[in-house]
């Protein structure tokens, strides 16, 4: 059975499974561990990507909207794709070229934007909410209710968060081979951070795949 997803289980593991290369780690309140996890659930996302619905209220020669918070990039808009298809272009009530939907901007500020902006035409035709599907990057919660990312994935992001403590050590230029188990099988790992990172994400990506 897989363990609990919560923040401060997974830290106390990722802690247990460096062995002696968690002694490098020494912010005050696990803010090493607790960053280590936080950069693979970013890069999770990659893997196994997680895609939510969302919807704005559009308006006449409007472009920009603010975006979901946990918005990473577009997914699909579904904005007049099934009124289209009962219309002809000889139709009065054509909407023409539907625009294009991207998400912008950095993250906490992300807009959607639309090229063109739609028209009043098309909105009359169409109506005004426009219904979207994004990417939403992962995130890890005091609470394993609200971890985003599956039990069954809990080893697959202990190792990846084990290769993000190697690359912080190699980035440290540390030489000094160290040992810890990696998050997958428990076998144990030695060997410099460089080379313990590059195998790790070997690891991760096969076993993504």
């Amino acid at each position: 059975m897989p363990g609990s997803m919560s923040r401060a289980d997974l830290v106390s593991d990722l802690k247990a499974s460096l062995n002696d290369a968690a002694a490098v780690f020494t912010a005050a309140s696990d803010a090493d561990f607790n960053r280590h996890l936080d950069h693979a659930a970013l890069d999770f996302g990659r893997v196994r990507p997680r895609v939510l619905s969302g919807s704005v209220t559009l308006v006449a020669d409007q472009d920009e909207y603010t975006a979901p918070a946990d918005a990473i990039d577009e997914h699909s808009m579904q904005w007049g794709k099934n009124s289209k298809r009962d219309l002809k272009p000889w139709d009065a009530s054509w909407p023409g070229a539907l625009p294009r939907m991207d998400i912008v901007g950095d993250p906490g500020a992300r807009k959607l934007v639309f090229s063109p902006a739609p028209s009043a035409h098309q909105i009359t035709v169409l109506g005004a909410t426009c219904p979207f599907r994004y990417f939403a990057g992962h995130k890890i919660d005091a609470s394993a209710a609200n971890t985003t990312i599956k039990p069954d994935d809990r080893a697959l992001l202990l190792l990846r968060a084990q290769a993000e403590a190697a690359k912080e050590m190699a980035t440290r230029n540390m030489h000094k081979p160290v040992s810890m188990r990696d998050g997958i099988s428990g076998g144990r790992l030695t060997g410099t951070p460089n080379a313990l990172f590059k195998q790790l994400m070997d690891m991760f990506e096969a076993q993504a795949s």
